[in-house]
């Protein structure tokens, strides 16, 4: 391993690059793991599966069914992934004690104590998603742009209560709580008034934004989808109003590269955004002919997406989370497949000789430009990754597979629903 990374080293420095600087650099780049793959989105409020356009497929062995159970599967799996972590919830991971359940426009700080405790023991920071599906008043897909002013005044409600619950959080962890808001509302055929819908939701927004929280301490984004399943006509949170809304409240975009049209890529996005926002989040995904939420792979998008962070020198400015759910593999392992490769896409892009090839684009040597591209392929990125493994102290690419399907021998198999 030394000689290898030694060779690694006097290979890279060739092109400019200080592959020890990269490691060190990429140890500080936290990442927000979702809590939701461990048990596909089910949350603890007894839901036995999920609405809102979205689903989870599989029936794979071993889904966590408590809090307990989760936080087990989460310890295990952070063990198995480099790097600098972050721990994602949505609201309806709250863990009530015995007959003292509320409803979501009633939860508080209090019914997340389990697992502010569960981030102090682990080190990690906490971010926070209000759930705006999986509910009898989200049966309809109208939420915060409900026509019903009960039913959207519940949902403002339980935006505002996701914010003090963020307060918390930041609070007991001393470090900042990212929380993003997503609706499922929209329309299965097309709508007779697209206006309205997107009115109630602006109002809706603003009155939760209204309410007062500490904006150095919680960090609010809004994050867009293009369609979902039951809502392929109309989403009421379109890019273009995210975009909109965010920027007009200074509150940050979240770009979710499965929310967008097949043809669409985040990687051409975030320059955009990064020149007019101080700050912008990610949900890393991968979506398969629409937003499917696969497990994330070292693809030429993701890629493409470290890529632009780096070459950005936007490492501080882009809050990076993973956002899948496969239930047809063990649940663990794609977690591990997934922030694994998102960590490699990180140090790709560190590796990369991004002065040099910006260079010969702004001299117009485009011939130049491709040919070194290509040939930067063939560096031995392999060599420094596994060096930077062995200073986190986690498995080799080869070994932490093996962990997970001993665990799942000796805990997973033993779950029966």
């Amino acid at each position: 391993m030394n000689s290898r990374y030694t060779s690694a080293k006097q290979i890279f420095a060739q092109f400019g690059i200080d592959t020890d600087l990269a490691i060190s650099t990429l140890s500080r780049v936290p990442v927000s793991m979702h809590c939701w793959q461990g048990d596909d989105v089910k949350g603890f409020e007894g839901a036995g599966s999920i609405s809102g356009g979205i689903q989870t497929t599989g029936n794979y062995p071993g889904a966590a069914r408590t809090p307990a159970e989760l936080m087990q599967d989460i310890r295990f799996a952070l063990s198995q992934i480099p790097g600098k972590k972050r721990l994602n919830l949505h609201a309806s991971y709250a863990i009530f004690e015995e007959g003292q359940k509320v409803d979501r426009d009633r939860i508080l700080p209090c019914h997340f104590k389990a697992w502010v405790d569960f981030a102090k023991e682990n080190g990690l920071g906490l971010d926070f998603n209000p759930t705006f599906f999986a509910h009898p008043l989200a049966a309809d897909n109208l939420t915060l742009s409900s026509p019903d002013e009960e039913k959207r005044a519940f949902w403002v409600r339980h935006g505002i209560a996701c914010l003090r619950i963020a307060e918390y959080f930041a609070n007991e962890l001393n470090t900042y709580c990212l929380v993003n808001f997503w609706i499922p509302d929209g329309y299965k055929d097309t709508p007779a008034n697209r206006l309205k819908p997107r009115a109630r939701f602006m109002k809706s927004m603003d009155e939760i934004l209204g309410c007062g929280y500490d904006k150095e301490k919680v960090l609010v984004s809004l994050e867009s989808k293009v369609f979902g399943i039951g809502l392929e006509s109309y989403t009421v949170g379109s890019a273009e109003f995210g975009m909109q809304y965010a920027s007009s409240r200074g509150i940050l975009c979240l770009m979710d590269n499965g929310h967008y049209h097949p043809t669409e890529v985040v990687s051409d996005k975030l320059s955009s955004m990064l020149l007019f926002n101080d700050r912008v989040a990610l949900h890393l995904t991968r979506g398969v002919r629409w937003d499917s939420d696969h497990v994330i792979r070292l693809d030429d998008e993701l890629k493409e997406i470290c890529k632009e962070i780096v070459a950005a020198d936007a490492l501080d400015r882009v809050l990076i989370a993973t956002d899948f759910f496969d239930a047809s593999i063990n649940r663990i392992a794609a977690w591990v497949i997934g922030l694994r490769n998102v960590q490699k896409g990180l140090l790709t892009a560190l590796l990369t000789p991004h002065k040099m090839l910006t260079r010969l684009q702004d001299e117009g040597r485009f011939t130049e430009l491709l040919a070194l591209s290509e040939a930067l392929k063939n560096l031995p990125y392999e060599d420094v990754w596994n060096a930077y493994l062995e200073q986190q102290n986690v498995p080799d690419s080869f070994t932490w597979i093996q962990n997970v399907m001993n665990y799942e021998k000796t805990e997973l198999n033993g779950r029966k629903d």
